[in-house]
């Protein structure tokens, strides 16, 4: 069956009949005032290759030649994209100086956060003035003195980029081990650093780590390595104090499908050994205060059941979505058992959540354990006294307390709460209107306080000492004021008809002062897939694009975590993957025929997997977006989750589906951007972006889809697709509070030239 046969069957959906009346004239001809570089964008090389799967299926490949990264043509084309796009903003040099200077206002000189309590140590981090990185500093609860734990901006002037995988004090507070990745690759090097002495401690080099845990004495560390595939599948144990040449290999994962964590319960009493898949879970257990005395698995993996383990006071916590007589729904319930059980079958059911609410996460302490939860979408967050009976057929028998939250959409984190002894547990509250703020929440006398909230902002922005917010500290009735910009900026939550008729969150920012309705432009970002929900948290580079009458929207498309369920993020997996890019069609649409938006002013962006839905909507209409961003864009869908060799793809075959099928494979080629490109047909402007290190999402897969937009689409509307390649770093780029906002500046000047709608603000 020919690619085209199945995109006419796409074609024939009701989302484009219903879309039909859009404009198709040429974007370029349509902005009269974009301007193109007179020099014509790189043409690559190509190399003819057929590729037949299943003996029935025949596509052609031509750029499957970038697949090689160390080819020097491949290398000169990214040179010359790199060069095209620089001319092509070239005329955007003073909007982009406009807007890095209002972002850099709203950032204060020197960022602090309150210290966190850690045993008869305080930690905290803190951003000084004129540095890029965070610092991670410390003191004694009664010392005025700190002490520098670890810079990360040491870290960037010895590597040239940063990225500091994770860090992990040991119990006794002597030893700090982390994480660096020295070029943005993810192949991550472990450095131990002698706290006491300030250095670190000498020994082999090893590469390839990824996680850690410390046995109880704080003497013994657990790593993780990963196999040529980047995937974590080994655990080693090494002695601090050696020069690690005597490290001991305790579990080795051979199943290519799961990937190796290790964790340490949080009374640190046990190491946990956690092999995943996207959808299956066993769990290893280690004595912490024997790290070579062997293992004890807590039960047998099946597919399809995930389990997570905590311990308090000889029980073993588990959530679990295990059938059994008494739970037959997808999410988690807590159990649990006695320790020297826990290799048995005869695990107590302690409760189950309610149909309509969803158990996220747990977080284990002496006096209470706090639940992370989900109500119809909106977070939840309680403490539940400790000890606990099981038996118990409701939460609420449990006389949870739940945490006070504002009422308007917002997101929740928790603090680092390391202290388990604590009484106190600390969450950082975010939404599109209320930047971070740091809540401590007092459990054992059921009260709060506000004691830190992000930024500042001024009418001047010349005025650097005039604070933007001051948190409220004042109580009334139990109800803290939630400091929010609701009285500048609007923040809606809507639900959007699908093309099935399933609702779709949608939440739409603007400002009431400068937003036009029907002829204001607009951003509509998605992500999708992992059940990971749509971050939308407090943003101050936001506030350039709202102040100039933007819109933006973010779609909770199925396949994320937005919908409030786990069948949520099923029902855009694998053959239903189709439903997350309509989804996105959808809500377009929907900001359109509400009048948030000019019906020719709309772009998208999706980064990473999220990349999928802008760039697959287009495929299916190609005048639905006026512009897009695509950043380290995983668009080459078929192709990438056909090579086995890649980090991720057989990980990825239960969220996307394996190739290797021929069901499955019928299902990506219908929706793989890249095999769905149109003839002859107008196109979006776009940037996409990508990076060389990239070991998430190949630096080709950007590089091919520009390729084939150029070849395939209108002339002149791809003179408007640039791409800009970062040839020094990696997945998650390696800019600090600075660079991001010359990284956000170009993309948002890019919008702003391409929709030809510049209002200043």
């Amino acid at each position: 069956m020919a690619v085209s046969s199945l995109l006419r069957r796409c074609l024939n959906s009701p989302t484009i009949s219903s879309l039909r009346s859009l404009s198709t004239q040429c974007f370029v001809r349509r902005t009269a005032s974009l301007s193109v570089p007179t020099e014509p964008p790189p043409v690559p090389k190509k190399i003819p290759l057929s590729v037949t799967s299943h003996g029935v299926f025949t596509r052609q490949d031509p750029y499957r030649w970038m697949r090689k990264t160390d080819d020097r043509d491949f290398l000169e084309h990214l040179r010359g994209e790199n060069s095209y796009a620089q001319a092509f903003m070239s005329d955007t040099e003073t909007l982009r100086r406009d807007l890095v200077s209002e972002m850099k206002t709203r950032i204060p000189e020197e960022i602090l956060t309150p210290p966190e309590r850690w045993g008869q140590w305080l930690y905290r981090q803190y951003i000084p003035r004129g540095k890029e990185y965070p610092l991670l500093c410390r003191r004694l609860d009664n010392v005025e003195e700190e002490v520098v734990v670890l810079d990360w901006n040491h870290i960037a002037q010895q590597f040239g980029y940063v990225h500091v995988g994770v860090c992990r004090v040991s119990p006794d507070h002597n030893y700090l081990a982390y994480t660096v990745d020295p070029k943005g690759d993810e192949r991550f090097l472990l450095q131990i650093k002698d706290l006491r002495s300030g250095c670190l401690v000498p020994r082999l080099e090893v590469d390839g780590v990824v996680s850690l845990a410390w046995d109880l004495d704080g003497v013994n560390l657990f790593y993780t390595l990963v196999d040529e595939h980047q995937r974590p599948h080994r655990v080693v144990v090494t002695n601090v104090e050696s020069d690690g040449r005597d490290d001991t290999v305790v579990f080795s994962e051979s199943d290519p499908s799961f990937c190796v964590d290790i964790t340490s319960t949080k009374d640190g009493k046990f190491v946990t050994i956690n092999s995943n898949s996207r959808t299956s879970s066993e769990v290893y257990i280690v004595n912490a205060d024997k790290p070579l005395a062997g293992l004890r698995r807590a039960r047998e993996r099946v597919p399809g059941v995930q389990c997570f383990l905590e311990h308090h006071n000889g029980f073993f916590y588990i959530l679990t979505n295990a059938p059994t007589d008494e739970w037959s729904g997808e999410g988690y319930y807590l159990t649990r058992c006695l320790v020297e059980d826990v290799e048995s079958s005869q695990w107590q059911v302690v409760f189950c959540p309610d149909d309509d609410v969803v158990i996220q996460d747990m977080d284990m302490f002496n006096d209470y354990l706090v639940f992370f939860l989900s109500k119809k979408g909106s977070p939840m967050i309680c403490s539940i006294d400790m000890p606990m009976e099981a038996n118990t057929k409701h939460m609420e028998d449990l006389n949870p307390w739940y945490f006070p939250l504002p009422a308007d959409s917002c997101s929740v984190a928790p603090g680092s709460n390391h202290d388990f002894q604590s009484s106190v547990y600390r969450v950082v509250l975010s939404s599109p209107v209320i930047p971070d703020t740091i809540i401590d929440y007092d459990v054992s006398r059921r009260s709060f306080s506000i004691v830190h909230q992000e930024g500042r902002v001024t009418d001047d922005l010349d005025d650097s000492s005039t604070p933007w917010y001051s948190a409220d500290h004042s109580l009334d009735s139990g109800v803290p004021k939630w400091e929010e910009l609701s009285d500048a900026y609007v923040c809606e939550s809507q639900q959007v008809s699908s093309h099935d008729g399933v609702e779709v969150p949608l939440t739409v920012l603007y400002s009431r002062e400068a937003w036009k309705k029907s002829e204001s432009p607009g951003i509509l970002i998605g992500y999708g897939a992992y059940g990971e929900a749509l971050d939308k948290s407090w943003c101050t580079n936001r506030l350039s694009m709202l102040d100039r009458g933007w819109v933006i929207a973010f779609a909770d498309v199925r396949g994320g975590g937005g919908g409030g369920d786990f069948s949520w993020h099923k029902s855009g997996t694998g053959s239903f993957k189709v439903n997350s890019v309509q989804d996105f069609i959808y809500c377009a649409k929907y900001l359109m025929d509400k009048g948030y938006v000019h019906r020719h002013r709309l772009a998208a962006i999706g980064h990473s997997a999220g990349a999928l839905l802008p760039a697959a909507a287009m495929n299916i209409h190609p005048s639905l977006f006026q512009a897009a961003i695509l950043k380290v864009p995983f668009v080459d869908v078929l192709n990438t989750l056909s090579d086995s060799n890649l980090p991720l793809t057989l990980l990825d075959h239960e969220e996307f589906g394996n190739p290797n099928i021929q069901t499955d494979f019928r299902s990506i080629l219908g929706y793989s951007p890249y095999d769905n490109i149109r003839r002859d047909v107008c196109y979006p402007s776009m940037l996409v972006t990508a990076s060389f290190h990239d070991s998430r999402v190949g630096v080709w897969e950007g590089a091919k889809w520009v390729a084939k937009i150029r070849e395939s689409t209108c002339h002149d509307c791809s003179r408007a697709v640039i791409l800009k390649t970062n040839m020094s770093g990696g997945h998650f780029g390696e800019g600090g509070r600075y660079a991001q906002c010359e990284e956000t500046a170009f993309d948002y000047a890019f919008l702003i030239k391409v929709m030809g709608y510049h209002k200043n603000r």
